[in-house]
């Protein structure tokens, strides 16, 4: 693993195999979530409210409204006509303002309940029209409003005189006295569409006119991050991390997974690989505790970087590997042939491969059968065995940790003949029915113990 690229049959391996453990994660993450959502983010409720901005806006003129709507006059205003006991300041947090399609500036405010987020929403809006008028109107410029009135007295005493002018012509209906009333005519109306031009043409007099369209929805769900999404993102979190940690896990393991480089931690010979009939459980014993029992629960009593055991053949095809690793330590070894036959103690696979080794050996060589722990290693002292044979499966452990098996059993005066590596197989559903029933029958050497007891 910690050799192979990520790939996707690992992702789902550790979902086939770590489902119980992945769920119990998520769960945890969902109770974290909700957690932060009652403790650290509780809901939050925001309500909208829309200004319309008639005339011809630029952009730039409308990004600069949004400033202004949440600009910390405009804010200071509304916390003052709230009192609420907060500060503009502290209220400037809550609010926020957009330019939307259309002249239409959406201020928003968020608040702990539905109707205070509406109130907060309502009176932003509500403020800023009247600061944007007031800074947008003539009432800032008092010279700008005397020259426009000005402006309006001398188109009506232009009027009047016009007026006075028609009325002083001759009243009569000679060519000359209806085009003077026709020219005088025509000129009291072109002043009146000068003014009124001029007045259309004013910016201020259309950009100051900013109306709030009704109040703000009150909100009928909370913002973003609701407790729901809360709740998602921490059962997603944990199940992530969960993965990335097996991941993580696998890719800095040191067990070593080959049969060469466990011959070579070992110090012996590899004399081959035999096959276990695979089961539900992984390759550790169960136990009795709480702690396994825990596990089982979880299922992390399974291996799960471990490949699907492929297919074997049949009971004869496995018991012929058993034979031939029989054969070759015949072949090595000279006569009187008796060997220790060490498992390292909590491999369970091991223990299977071994005990049916003793059984297919049949006392030629004598095998006899012992558990080392691996974080001590002991070995009994060499009373009449030439050698220890190591059975192990792969990817169980360390190089350090064969290294101290191997250790051990020089320092008991033995010499590691071989190594054979047990795998687990899948067999056959009748297969496995009728091993059960054989395995009634079938009478294995008794296991010793590390302390040098007789098999």
């Amino acid at each position: 693993m910690n050799d192979d690229t990520i790939r996707l049959v690992t992702i789902g391996r550790i979902l086939r195999r770590r489902w119980r453990l992945l769920a119990v994660l998520a769960v945890v993450g969902a109770l974290f979530g909700y957690g932060t959502s009652v403790l650290l983010l509780p809901p939050r409720y925001t309500a909208e409210a829309s200004v319309l901005l008639p005339g011809q806006w630029e952009e730039r003129e409308l990004l600069t409204q949004v400033d202004i709507a949440t600009s910390s006059a405009v804010v200071d205003r509304a916390a003052a006509a709230l009192n609420w006991g907060v500060s503009g300041t502290e209220l400037q947090k809550d609010v926020s303002a957009k330019a939307d399609d259309g002249n239409i500036i959406k201020v928003s405010g968020t608040a702990d309940t539905p109707e205070r987020a509406q109130r907060l929403s309502d009176q932003l809006a509500q403020q800023f029209v009247t600061f944007a008028t007031r800074i947008a109107g003539g009432s800032t410029d008092p010279a700008a409003d005397t020259a426009t009135e000005a402006l309006r007295k001398q188109v009506a005493e232009t009027n009047r005189r016009i007026t006075d002018l028609a009325t002083a012509a001759d009243p009569g209906q000679t060519v000359e006295s209806v085009q003077a009333r026709t020219e005088l005519e025509g000129l009291r109306t072109a002043l009146q569409d000068a003014l009124k031009k001029l007045e259309d043409a004013d910016p201020t007099a259309a950009k100051a006119n900013m109306v709030v369209m009704g109040p703000a929805p009150r909100p009928t769900g909370a913002a973003a991050p609701t407790r729901t999404q809360l709740i998602g993102a921490g059962a997603l979190l944990f199940f992530l991390l969960a993965i990335v940690g097996h991941l993580a896990a696998a890719r800095v393991s040191r067990r070593l997974r080959t049969e060469p480089e466990i011959a070579a931690a070992l110090g012996s010979p590899f004399l081959g690989v035999v096959d276990v009939p695979g089961e539900q459980r992984g390759q550790h014993p169960e136990g009795s505790g709480s702690r396994a029992r825990l596990r089982r629960l979880l299922g992390t009593d399974t291996r799960w970087d471990t490949p699907t055991p492929h297919r074997s053949g049949d009971e004869a095809e496995r018991r012929i590997r058993y034979r031939r690793v029989c054969a070759r330590l015949k072949d090595q070894l000279p006569a009187p042939r008796r060997l220790l036959v060490v498992v390292p103690e909590g491999d369970e696979v091991a223990r299977r491969a071994a005990r049916q080794l003793v059984n297919e050996a049949g006392g030629d060589p004598l095998l006899r059968l012992v558990e080392v722990s691996v974080d001590r290693p002991i070995v009994p002292d060499r009373a009449t065995e030439s050698g220890v044979l190591a059975v192990l499966s792969a990817g169980s452990w360390t190089a350090g940790e064969l290294a101290g098996i191997a250790e051990a059993c020089t320092d008991g005066g033995h010499e590691v003949v071989g190594v054979v590596v047990a795998g687990t197989v899948r067999t056959r559903p009748t297969e496995t029915a009728e091993r059960l029933a054989d395995d009634a029958t079938l009478t294995f050497a008794v296991q010793g113990h590390a302390t040098g007891d007789s098999a």
